[in-house]
């Protein structure tokens, strides 16, 4: 062999000698390995995403279900109180609401239960829908002949919102029958309360029972200290009026009946010998005076 390969080969080895080196160790495989093949199970219930193209058809939403139904209420009263008076049917009232693309379910829902027992819709014979007003008026003479009939049988007033509610074009009734209605506003809730304005009830009254009138306060004094005021000015006629006190019934007391001697029921079948014996005993008692009188 040639010297010269065999020195370069003695240097090769020197220099490989020198240069450090990382030996890699083997992965070692685990005893257990999870085939690919195997899926995890998804749940058998998993609720349907929400898309906000088909939110519209779901019919499972509740709210949804119930904000159709609000929308149709709110635009069968707005119609009434525009004056539209003739009913319709459901596909004419959801082509007027933009609601034609509800799930048939809501539909039949709307026509079999919702429509029917709402307590804002009237069905008539015909299967159609109207809006059911609280009171039955449609112009100015309706609402008086209503507010004379709650005056004379003494209902009191109607609600403004009653009527608003009831009557088309309120608003403009109401300002051209204003002389002939008392508004008043109820204190509690501030609610406003149509009354019939009776001219016929109207009087004057004297200046000065007026100035009496406003004079007296009556605020810090109670019923007995009226009525001892009203006793001592001589005034009595006020006595038969205001809340009676009710009189508790008086027990009648029994009468003292005399106590009656009962004879013993165990000498009944000896009555006739007892007789017998009583009047025998008293004949010779009457006769034994008589002869002592005589001596």
């Amino acid at each position: 062999m040639d010297p010269a390969l065999l020195r370069e080969r003695e240097a090769f080895k020197r220099r490989a000698m020198a240069t450090p080196t990382v030996e890699k160790k083997a992965k070692t495989e685990s005893s257990f390995t999870t085939p690919k093949d195997i899926k995890k199970p998804r749940p058998a219930s998993a609720a349907p995403k929400i898309d906000a193209t088909n939110y519209k058809t779901m019919s499972g939403s509740s709210q949804y279900r119930f904000g159709v139904l609000a929308k149709i209420v709110k635009h069968m009263r707005t119609r009434h109180q525009e004056g539209d008076d003739h009913p319709l049917t459901l596909d004419e009232i959801l082509d007027e609401t933009n609601q034609l693309d509800i799930g048939s379910s809501v539909k039949s829902w709307l026509q079999g239960e919702a429509l029917r027992n709402n307590p804002k819709i009237e069905l008539t014979a015909d299967g159609r829908y109207l809006f059911k007003s609280v009171f039955k008026i449609k112009d100015g003479k309706s609402l008086m002949r209503l507010l004379k009939q709650h005056d004379l049988k003494g209902l009191g007033g109607v609600l403004l919102d009653d009527v608003q509610e009831s009557l088309p074009h309120c608003d403009k009734v109401l300002k051209n029958r204003a002389s002939e209605i008392i508004f008043i506003t109820r204190p509690n809730d501030k609610k406003k309360i149509l009354f019939y304005n009776d001219r016929t009830a109207n009087f004057q009254v004297d200046e000065d029972f007026q100035k009496l009138w406003r004079a007296v306060t009556v605020d810090a004094m109670d019923d007995a200290k009226i009525d001892e005021y009203l006793e001592k000015q001589g005034i009595r006629s006020m006595q038969d009026h205001g809340p009676k006190k009710p009189l508790l019934p008086k027990r009648k007391k029994l009468a003292n009946k005399k106590r009656q001697f009962k004879k013993p029921r165990d000498n009944e079948h000896l009555a006739d010998v007892l007789e017998t014996y009583e009047d025998n005993t008293l004949t010779q008692s009457n006769a034994v005076q008589e002869i002592k009188q005589n001596n």
